[in-house]
């Protein structure tokens, strides 16, 4: 790097240019400050970003009053979990650079206290040891073990504390431990108190120092350069004085900080409200459904909610969709046995083949939200299709309760024309708690004449010998022998390319919004799907995907 490319570097201020050519970059640090301070700059800035995304009361109130972040916009919003993860990558990339950095300089550090030591790295590291002279090198002696000398300060005490959060954190959140033991993640993620109290100390040791504004007004930057001989014997390079870097982390963190702490407040609040708990029932394949009420709540088709059970675990939040629709006097959640957390919220609400308990009788229940979610923006498209793999049809239960409720109400401006919604299965026992919700459309849409509407199709893809003697035996014309719907059971998995084919012809020059909640590999294929028949034309259709994440 040369003279003229550090000084126009961002990191390198015009007004302290004389400050770290002369007694940095080009003596004891070289290149490993810019560095070090490049990757600090990219740290902070990152750990500004990380609590934004996982803020979501902040996030609701943006969606909510902002009309910019409505529609295709908010999509961007349905991407905050996935912005926090990018945003963790790139702490753990500046975090790294800054630690070898600062390794290497640390070396060096040592190595210009050494008798070898060239002469300006000598003379600069030699400063300090006279009274009346401020040192620049805090390692002061040749025989000083330097990764000892570091853990003596705030900054290298901070440092490994930084490392090791740091290390936690990001082990502890990958798919595999969340999907083991969601609980071990949850508890290990609060690490980050004190990851931001760490890095807000990081920088009050002040290891890193440079020349005084003062002191540097007195030198001739060129002259002093090549006469370090020379220094305090001649007026034009007096001896020089030297002070630690400001802290600076403290400053990009505080307002994120302060949002998130009052982001906490806020669900502390809403965790002493009462949630009264009307009604508890247990449906085929370890599905509980619970109805409860709470005051002033009020809610949007394909919101969810968090709630949390004070008896099973008093700091875990779980999000679950809300199944209920606005117009019901009750808000209700499905929710399945599968780990440790709702397999003892099933079984404190007696869903495990017991008896189920009397609502008076059951444990206390905390809920924070409604929060918004991708399914919200199902009204902003002319024609939609959901589409739901096993548990995942619960954002859909709201939203097609929601969808009909309008499309009888006569004062009601309905967008879409045409809703196509799609669920897959391997368990026929699972398709009895829904089909109920169905067959009411179905007929409710018959008796209006608008059976054109709605247009629904199911999914098997797991059976066996027995249940097919069952559907071969008791095989009906007019109902299906699973769901009892007029609409059939198709038996295997939908052919993707067939399904939107035929959609894209039958809505020419439509904008067209994809909904879609289960697992990934199904939702990188929807996406392809979106992709290959959306028109290049902008008079053409196109096909809008969202997917259901919390």
């Amino acid at each position: 790097m040369t003279i003229s490319e550090i000084k126009l570097h961002p990191i390198f201020p015009a007004s302290s240019f004389e400050l770290y050519v002369l007694f940095l970059c080009f003596s004891i640090w070289k290149s490993t400050l810019a560095w070090a301070k490049a990757s600090a700059l990219c740290l902070n800035f990152n750990c500004m970003l990380i609590l934004l995304p996982v803020s979501r009361n902040f996030i609701s109130f943006v969606r909510g009053t902002s009309a910019c972040c409505r529609g295709p916009w908010g999509r961007q919003l349905d991407k905050n979990l996935k912005f926090h993860k990018l945003v963790a990558y790139g702490i753990a990339v500046s975090a790294a650079i800054h630690i070898v950095a600062h390794l290497f300089n640390l070396e060096r550090y040592h190595l210009s206290q050494s008798e070898e030591a060239p002469g300006l790295p000598a003379a600069l590291s030699k400063l300090g040891n006279s009274p009346n002279e401020s040192y620049l090198n805090p390692i002061r002696t040749a025989g000083t073990n330097p990764v000892i000398e570091l853990l003596t300060t705030i900054a290298g005490i901070t440092g490994l504390v930084l490392s090791l959060a740091l290390i936690l954190l990001m082990t502890s959140s990958t798919e595999f431990i969340r999907q083991v033991s969601y609980e071990l993640f949850w508890y290990t993620h609060h690490v980050f108190i004190i990851f931001f109290i760490s890095l807000a100390l990081h920088g009050a040791g002040r290891i890193v120092r440079g020349q005084t504004p003062e002191s540097l007004l007195l030198h001739n930057v060129t002259f002093c350069r090549n006469h370090y001989d020379k220094w305090h014997a001649v007026a034009q390079c007096p001896m020089p004085r030297f002070s630690g870097k400001e802290p600076s982390a403290w400053k990009w963190v505080l307002g994120p900080v302060v949002l998130y702490a009052c982001e906490r407040i806020i669900r502390f609040w809403r965790f002493q409200q009462e949630v009264v708990i009307t009604k508890v029932i247990s449906h085929p394949s370890g599905v509980l459904e619970l109805r409860m009420k709470k005051r002033d709540f009020t809610m949007a088709p394909g919101q969810y909610i968090f709630i949390q059970c004070p008896a099973i675990s008093l700091l875990e939040w779980h999000p679950f969709t809300l199944t209920s629709a606005p117009h019901e006097d009750f808000f209700s959640v499905h929710i399945r046995a599968a780990g440790d957390w709702t397999e003892a919220l099933c079984e404190a609400f007696g869903a495990q083949g017991q008896d189920l308990k009397d609502p008076c009788s059951l444990p206390r229940l905390a809920v924070d939200g409604p929060f918004g979610a991708a399914l919200t923006d199902v009204f902003h498209y002319p024609a939609s299709v959901c589409i739901a793999a096993g548990i995942g049809v619960t954002p859909f239960a709201a939203l097609l309760k929601s969808l009909w409720h309008k499309c009888c109400d006569s004062q009601s401006q309905l967008k879409p024309s045409k809703v196509y919604f799609y669920w897959i299965c391997r368990d026929a026992r699972a398709f009895e708690w829904f089909a109920d919700l169905l067959l009411s459309l179905e007929t409710q849409m018959s008796e209006q004449g608008k059976a054109h509407f709605l247009s629904y199709r199911i999914f098997l893809t797991g059976w066996d010998e027995d249940q097919a003697l069952h559907i071969a035996l008791h095989w009906d014309e007019n109902t299906d022998v699973i769901t009892g719907l007029k609409q059939k059971t198709f038996y295997g998995r939908p052919n993707w390319d067939d399904e939107f084919k035929q959609i894209a012809y039958s809505h020419p020059s439509s904008s067209i919004g994809v909904f879609f909640c289960g697992p990934r590999a199904l939702s990188k294929s929807l996406q392809r799907m979106c992709r290959l028949y959306s028109s290049a034309d902008p008079r053409g259709v196109h096909f809008y995907y969202s997917k259901e994440s919390f």
